[in-house]
């Protein structure tokens, strides 16, 4: 069994992989357009690594290659692509004019992200609902999107508002918080009339973030993270609920 295992382990295979080094290379270029402060550049090149992130793991579901390899793969270039590029991309943008603050902030992002895919490796790798905390993907494609939606209301170049500093702090929390998000990974079970209507939601919402993609992204993304907490709470509300209610029978 142990024998097994490591063969397994020690297994390479170059599809899957090959998706997830596009994915590290967009990260890797991300951090060099932050540098030279080609901001829009940066944000895009991390959206691009996010669709070669989604790709791998399905392409090696779907071709039967997953391995352990391709997971810690997957995971060292999603710190660099999701972790040090986003957080880069933030400093230069609109954290540096904040001194110690501004790059401790960048700092917790890029910790927060590593313990985020520690987590995550370490518990059940099956296809869930759900992921505990939020996705590192989904915090860098919120700040990718805020920057493209700066650019859209004219505010090129570097911008400073202590909004922004704030949502660093936010993303780096909800990355190791207990949230649930939606994981995407395993579709849900549709009747055919749900499944159609899924399809033509899903091709409106495609309309749209094609017709206005810099607003739409970011309020995609807003939605998306706000949807953690908002489903903690309604999580905790309703126990509550429930035995307010129950107390007033017996009380009746």
């Amino acid at each position: 069994m142990a024998a097994e295992h490591t063969e397994m382990s020690s297994k390479f295979y170059p599809l899957p992989c090959m998706f997830t080094i596009a994915s590290l290379f967009c990260g890797f270029y991300s951090i060099l357009a932050a540098i030279k402060g080609d901001f829009v550049i940066a944000a895009v090149a991390i959206l691009v690594a996010a669709v070669f992130d989604g790709i791998d793991g399905r392409v090696a579901r779907f071709t039967g290659t997953t391995s352990t390899f391709g997971m810690e793969l997957d995971s060292l270039c999603d710190l660099v692509s999701f972790g040090v590029a986003p957080a880069l991309l933030a400093y230069f943008w609109t954290l540096q004019p904040y001194g110690r603050y501004g790059w401790l902030a960048a700092f917790l992002y890029v910790a927060t992200t590593a313990l985020r895919l520690a987590r995550f490796n370490s518990q059940h790798s099956s296809a869930t609902h759900h992921f505990v905390g939020l996705p590192c993907p989904a915090a860098a494609g919120m700040i990718s999107a805020v920057v493209l939606f700066a650019g859209y209301l004219g505010l090129d170049g570097s911008y400073t508002h202590m909004s922004l500093l704030f949502l660093v702090y936010v993303l780096a929390y909800l990355m190791v918080s207990t949230h649930p998000f939606y994981s995407f990974k395993k579709p849900p079970r549709l009747t055919r009339t749900k499944t159609f209507q899924l399809l033509v939601a899903s091709v409106l919402i495609f309309v749209l973030i094609a017709a206005e993609p810099q607003i739409m992204m970011f309020v995609v993304f807003l939605l998306y993270i706000a949807s953690g907490p908002f489903f903690a709470l309604v999580k905790k509300i309703r126990p509550a609920a429930s035995q307010a209610g129950e107390k007033r029978k017996n009380a009746i």
